[in-house]
């Protein structure tokens, strides 16, 4: 498979890079700086377009701004851009690296609205919400999977052991609710070779 990575020297990206190409896919890895890869301005439609093309699949680990301002309104724009950059492309199958925000707690609550959520934490999951909120609504001719890691989300093993989930926060026995970017990045990588979550959301924990 030929997938173009978006946002692959990120933490989670990277690790996403080196899972895909152990099992033998060809990579592109793309981020704004082209850093170990292409430049990709992912707010230009046509640079998505001719980046995109000839691809099987996309990857979007694209991260919102952190530099204080809202991250909504930006993140949004990049998510609308890149669908529309891939309709031309005539690409249609996109897997997006999410957030943990908006699954759902035991208190039907979703994460990010829970009273312990930190304040600090909290204009990413929003914004990301509303990327999977897009994706909902206005993606439906698209082959999209949302992927949502864990609450807690670190570098760690890749043991290939963990538990997927949907719409619910998943938690292990002892409450904690956790994955190693290893294993989250075997269990992207499997739902790309498969496609068993097409247009909706998956999560994956411990």
């Amino acid at each position: 498979m030929k997938i173009l990575l978006i946002g692959a020297t990120g933490m989670i990206g990277s690790r996403i890079a080196a899972e895909a190409r152990a099992r033998g896919h060809e990579v592109t890895p793309a981020s704004r700086s082209g850093k170990d890869g292409i430049a990709l301005d992912v707010t230009d439609p046509a640079a998505v377009t001719a980046a995109a093309a000839g691809h099987d699949a996309v990857v979007s680990a694209i991260s919102p701004p952190r530099d204080g301002s809202d991250p909504a309104a930006p993140l949004l724009a990049a998510y609308r851009s890149l669908l529309d950059g891939l309709r031309v492309a005539a690409v249609r199958r996109l897997i997006v690296v999410g957030g943990a925000g908006s699954l759902r707690t035991p208190s039907g609550q979703d994460r990010v609205d829970t009273p312990d959520f930190h304040e600090l934490y909290k204009p990413e999951a929003l914004a990301q919400r509303e990327v999977l909120r897009l994706l909902r609504a206005d993606a439906g001719d698209l082959d999209w999977t949302y992927v949502s890691p864990a609450d807690v989300i670190t570098p760690g093993e890749r043991t290939g052991t963990f538990r997927l989930g949907r719409d619910d926060l998943l938690y292990a026995p002892d409450g904690s609710s956790r994955i190693s970017a290893e294993d989250y990045a075997v269990a992207l990588v499997d739902e790309a070779e498969k496609g068993e979550a097409i247009r909706r959301r998956i999560t994956v924990a411990y």
